[in-house]
């Protein structure tokens, strides 16, 4: 190799410095920002601890597998031949072994530390499971066939098994550096017949090789603890029969050939003989085939699977009684009772569940986010989530459930005119208020002239004059600059203002200046350095309005800070806010999780948990088996303060987290009665154990493995909002997005149906059909929060969507929605509740339109569906609509006698209404086409021919629209009419 000139090696040097700074310089940066902002938190010591295990793991795994890298290639180098022989002039080797032995220094010690660093690098994102085993808690229950307490399993298994794969690596690539050392120094030649291996180069490989099968024999050992986590079988997790009888009595004799295997080696290495060493290594390779691959093979294909509800009923058994456990389904803690599904009830036995029927739900959080922005927006830097929240207040010593949201900042709504930096970052720095709506009420029905089916609000703001209003529950400080909404992404520099410069936007006519302690000092000049040098923004250092007592805030995401300083949970996808103690305070839930708990069934996350719902974040796409709601979590919507409170002492994960970060989670008798009077059971943990009940509500193994008997959640009905009345018939059929679980305030399902509770819900249904299978309720009242409800069902009672199919083949629902839908405007469905009233299953479903004819789209409440037994209630109000399913004044379905209601019985006079005398020629041909449709109507959905149904609604379409315009030809009142629809089966 040419020798570098003194200049050029400055050059490299340099270059190389440079380098070096750009890759580690925005590492150091990003390190100091993160430090100064867990300071601002309160949370230092969590940034701390996982600052240094991380280094910790990087130095020690560094170590490890670069010195066990360096010892070889220095046992090379020293056991290499005293003359190296070579096979000519033109030996390849040669050069290489005269740079390598002219620079032993760069390769000697540059190769280990590259390795090395490298693998640091790879160990220190395993920060946790290191933690993990250090502070490892029992959990006081073992595992069915070893007998070990599960916290081995969770906790030091998964260490065990990290620290072994490393001791693997390190090995594997010190065998292949010491090849290499020895060819290059001339221990293994390639010349002659066969090659040549010197002796030292021999004992050298021999030991490494038996070092390398000796952990072979302690995989095999630790391999038998993970039987318990197999997936061998379909059907279920664990060990099944073929692996507690044929795997797990392989393991143990595959792990004595492997240490027979290594002492051969050994021996090898001391005779310097490799026969011995080569005869091991083929028995251990064909026990592997024979003993570890093929005997369990023939074992599951010729007596397991024959036999296999016998054979694997202990091992479904396991199963069952992990997974409940894991997932917090035990009995203590799941209420099950069966229940009638009643299609008929007394008008009194109905009414009398005023705990329910006082308090449905009207307004659907995922549908009216637009109509807060229309009436409740205020300016346009301001905004509003994609899906509002649910909560539930106390007025008049009454518990009321409402619609709740933040108005936040959103700087992508500053006039593009106006969008400069001081406006985004200086100016418009936070949110005004938060709006609430009670949610079983509208201020009237929606008219002819879109005046009515808006939500009532109630607002805390801060009014032009700067004023506080602290709005129906008391908020003391409605400004917030901690929330959801667009600005939560970016940054904010408030509090104090150098000379003249401008205040914060508070309302047209007042400015503010923030007093709050949220937020990073940004005043001096080194900070200043720093922030503009993170957010590439010279403005920040030269903008004289930065003050000595200026803040930046920043991470404004309320799911963001609770992830940043407790970093080890998984968080819900959807904070909501809620007034506690005058506050305006965002509440998130965190859960503990395992990926591995022995014999409980592993479920994705991201597809439990993925339903309809619009504007959630989803969860990472990973596999659990345990899952708690540990922790609930607090931000201060003003001044962004996080606090972590423990939900379930019990949990030994959370116990060994507390471990690793003291002080962090404060116990849980420090969370005040006004907090807890508005938690509510997240809705992540409920789709996972709702998703799982659908599976493990069997306790027969039989009846398990068979899966006749399992459930599913149901396929949302109203998920696409944006299809007509005809669309969406024809999509029913078709595979949909799950329906989301509901927030709903109604009697007790179990217990006292006429005390009101809130309670988070979800209807099941029978597998592969739309049938109801159960109800199943979990409460969020303080007195017995956690505590689950399954009513089954036995009968034939409707699902979701044969429900909404009777809503939109109804006669009256579908003619008006149609008509809707043609003249532009459009119809968006409500959530469908499922509520069980009187022994029987009551569905609500609103009904909103959107006049396309607006400049601005928003929804209003237009009507309100809802079925009891086999009534169909329609109308403007909810009590109507009620009325007419309490009084059976609606149409009903037909009877067993195949009846249409609505037409005539065979004993009345068939003439339909509409065909008396006085009506012109035009309005009877109408009358004809429209009796020809509902005909058609009727024939289609006796055949399920959807494409017909939707050709016969056309045609009732327009045989309406000729019939209106007979009637507005004669003066006569097309209402008064017209034939009466039939309401179809579906």
């Amino acid at each position: 190799m040419p020798r570098l000139s003194r200049r050029s090696r400055i050059l490299l040097i340099v270059g190389a410095v440079v380098l070096v700074g750009l890759i580690t310089g925005s590492r150091l940066l990003g390190t100091y920002v993160d430090w100064l902002w867990f300071g601002e938190v309160g949370f230092r010591s969590v940034y701390g601890i996982k600052l240094a295990t991380r280094v910790g793991l990087f130095l020690a795994v560094g170590l490890l597998v670069g010195g066990v890298v360096a010892l070889n290639l220095i046992l090379a180098y020293r056991s290499r031949p005293v003359f190296v022989p070579v096979s000519g002039p033109d030996d390849p080797v040669a050069r290489y072994r005269s740079v390598v032995t002219r620079r032993m220094k760069v390769f000697g010690i540059g190769l280990p530390v590259v390795v090395g660093v490298i693998a640091g690098a790879s160990a220190q994102g395993d920060w946790q499971r290191f933690q993990l085993f250090l502070n490892s808690t029992p959990f006081n229950e073992v595992d069915a066939e070893f007998g070990h307490d599960i916290g081995f399993y969770a906790f030091q298994l998964p260490f065990y098994t990290w620290l072994l794969s490393w001791l693997f690596i390190a090995t594997a690539v010190s065998f292949v550096g010491a090849v290499v050392a020895h060819y290059l120094f001339g221990g293994i030649r390639l010349a002659g017949r066969g090659g040549q291996l010197s002796g030292p180069a021999r004992t050298h490989l021999s030991i490494v090789a038996g070092v390398f099968v000796l952990l072979k024999a302690l995989a095999y050992f630790l391999d038998r603890y993970q039987l318990l986590f197999s997936d061998r079988n379909d059907k279920f997790t664990g060990a099944s029969y073929t692996d507690l009888n044929a795997v797990l009595p392989a393991k143990l004799i595959l792990l004595c050939i492997a240490v027979f295997c290594a002492v051969a080696f050994f021996t090898g290495a001391v005779l310097r003989n490799l026969q011995l060493p080569a005869i091991a290594t083929v028995l251990l390779v064909l026990s592997s085939i024979l003993v570890g691959a093929a005997w369990p093979a023939v074992l599951e294909q010729f007596s397991v699977k024959p036999n296999a509800i016998e054979k694997e009923a202990d091992s479904i058994q396991r199963n069952i009684a992990a997974t409940k456990e894991a997932f917090g389904l035990t009995d203590d803690r799941v209420e099950t009772k069966p229940y009638e599904g009643k299609q008929n009830v007394s008008l009194d036995e109905l009414k009398s569940n005023q705990a329910t029927l006082g308090n449905i739900r009207l307004l659907d959080p995922a549908v009216i986010s637009k109509t807060f922005t229309q009436f409740q927006q205020l300016r346009p830097f301001y905004a509003f989530p994609e899906k509002l929240d649910v909560d539930r207040y106390k007025v008049d010593g009454q518990l009321q459930d409402y619609i709740v949201a933040v108005r936040e900042l959103h700087t992508a709504g500053i006039p593009q005119g106006q969008r400069d930096w001081i406006n985004q970052h200086l100016i418009y720095t936070h949110g005004n208020g938060m709006v609430f709506a009670e949610a079983s009420k509208v201020n009237s029905p929606a008219d002819q002239g879109g005046n009515g089916g808006y939500p009532v609000f109630e607002v805390a703001e801060v009014d032009q004059d700067g004023k506080v209003k602290p709005g129906p529950f008391g908020v003391q400080q409605p400004r917030t600059y901690f929330g959801e909404a667009g600005g939560a992404n970016d940054y904010a520099i408030v509090g104090g203002r150098g000379g003249d410069g401008p205040r914060e936007y508070d309302t047209d006519r007042s400015q503010y200046t923030y007093d709050g302690k949220g937020g990073v000092r940004i005043g001096g000049l080194f900070n200043k350095l720093v922030f503009a040098a993170a957010y590439s923004e010279r403005n920040i250092l030269f903008n004289s309005a930065i003050s000595d007592d200026s803040r930046i805030i920043f991470n404004r995401h309320p799911r963001d800070r609770v992830e940043a300083v407790a970093p080890w949970l998984t968080v819900d996808a959807d904070p909501y806010p809620a007034v506690v103690d005058g506050r305006i305070t965002w509440i998130v839930d965190g859960y503990t999780t395992l990926e591995n708990y022995p014999y409980a069934r592993r479920t994705s996350l991201a597809s439990a948990t993925n339903d309809s719902l619009p504007g959630v974040q989803r969860q990472p796409n990973r596999e659990i088996s345990y899952i708690r709601n540990s922790v609930k979590a607090t931000v201060d919507a003003y001044d962004g303060t996080v606090t972590l409170y423990a939900m379930d002492e019990k949990d030994p994960v959370l116990k060994a987290w507390m471990g690793v970060f003291p002080g962090t989670v404060k116990p849980n008798s420090d969370m005040s009665q006004s907090l807890r009077e508005h938690l509510r059971y997240p809705e992540d943990l409920f789709k996972v154990q709702r998703d799982t009940l659908a599976r493990y509500h069997v306790e027969a193994p039989r009846d398990f493995y068979s899966g006749v008997s399992f459930w599913g959640v149901p396929s949302d009905p109203t998920v696409d909002n944006a299809t007509t009345v005809e669309q969406q018939q024809q999509q029913n059929s078709q595979p949909r997005d799950q329906q989301p679980p509901f927030y709903v305030l109604a009697g007790d399902p179990t217990g006292d149906p006429n005390k009101v509770s809130f309670q988070l819900t979800s209807a099941l249904v029978r597998q592969n059909r739309e049938f109801m299978a159960s109800y199943v309720s979990v409460r969020s009242d303080p007195d017995n929060y956690g505590k689950i409800s399954v009513l089954t069902l036995n009968n034939e009672a409707k699902g979701p969507q044969q429900i909404q199919t009777q809503f939109l083949t109804s006669g009256e629902v579908s003619g008006e929605l149609n008509l809707l839908t043609q003249r532009q405007t459009k119809v968006v469905y409500g959530n469908l509740l499922t509520l069980p009233v009187g022994g029987g299953l009551l569905y609500v479903e609103p009904i909103y339109i959107e006049r396309a004819s607006q400049n601005t789209q928003f929804p209003q409440l237009f009507k309100v569906l809802v079925s009891f037994g086999d009534k169909v209630g329609y109308a403007p109000t909810l009590k109507e609509a009620l009325e007419k399913v309490l009084t059976g004044a609606s149409a009903q379905l037909p009877d067993q006698s195949g009846n249409q209601p609505g037409t005539n019985p065979p004993s009345t006079n068939p003439t339909p209404p509409g065909t008396g005398t006085g009506q012109s020629s035009e309005m009877q041909s109408a009358v004809k086409d429209i009796q020809s449709a509902l005909a058609a109507i009727k024939a289609a959905q006796s055949s399920g021919d959807f494409a017909a149904l939707g050709n016969a609604y056309k045609a009732l379409d327009e045989a309406t629209k000729k019939f209106e315009a007979a009637g507005a030809t004669g003066n006569q009142s097309p209402a008064s009419t017209a034939p009466t629809s039939p309401t179809p089966t579906g």
